[in-house]
Parts: C-alpha cells; sequence; structure tokens
C-alpha cells in the first residue's frame, strides 16, 4: 500500500511515516515509479514506533531498541522491557520535580496573597 492509506491505517501523517524512515528506524521499498510501498510487516513496525513516540522515547533511543520493532521472535522484546523500565524511572524523577515546583508556586502565591492583606505600615 502506499503512504496516504498506511498513514490513514496507523492515525498517523504521511510526514511521520517519511520521519521514521529517515531516523533509519525502517527501510520502505519504493515501487518502478519511486513511491513507497508499505506491507503489514512495515505497517506493524511503524505502529510500535508510533507506540513508542506516544509513551515519550525519542527517535534516538527506538534505534537502540530496533530488535523490538521487528516481528523476528514474535514474542516480547527483552530489551524493550529494560527501557520501558528505565522511561519510566525518569518519568517519575519528572513527575516528582514538577511536584516540588507547584509546591514552591503555590507556597509562594500564598506568601504574596499574605503580602497584600497585611496592614499598610504609617510613616
Amino acid at each position: 500500500m502506499q503512504a496516504k492509506e498506511a498513514a490513514d491505517r496507523l492515525g498517523i501523517t504521511q510526514r511521520m511515516l517519511r520521519h521514521y524512515e529517515n531516523e533509519g528506524l525502517m527501510e520502505i521499498d519504493r515501487s518502478a515509479n519511486g513511491y513507497r510501498r508499505y506491507s503489514e510487516p512495515d505497517l506493524r513496525r511503524a505502529g510500535r514506533i508510533r507506540d513508542f513516540i506516544a509513551t515519550g522515547f525519542s527517535t534516538r533511543e527506538i534505534k537502540t531498541m530496533s530488535a523490538c520493532l521487528s516481528d523476528e521472535g514474535a514474542g516480547p522484546c527483552e530489551g524493550g522491557i529494560i527501557k520501558m523500565r528505565e522511561k519510566l524511572e525518569h518519568i517519575e524523577r519528572l513527575q516528582a520535580d514538577l511536584e516540588a515546583r507547584k509546591k514552591a508556586v503555590l507556597d509562594r502565591i500564598e506568601e504574596l496573597k499574605q503580602g497584600l492583606t497585611a496592614e499598610p505600615l504609617e510613616l
């Protein structure tokens, strides 16, 4: 199938499919007229890439898990589990940092509100 149909089936844009290819995540066959031709295994691979991106992985990170993108082995990818755990730890660190920042902002708002309600000093 051509790029438009492949993108529609995956719920992404043709530009994203080209991006996957440009980043070295996919190798797509071309027809005699130069159009990209996507096979069912290509669609499964692109779907896996899309899903990894949706969970916060960069294309650089996904490249390190290339074994997790193919149909070969047809089972869970051990390296992928390790990378997913690392990503989860990273997300949890970011979440803790954001919570600390949120608390600091809320504390500062409270301080400012207290300053507004304080009686003015007489000069």
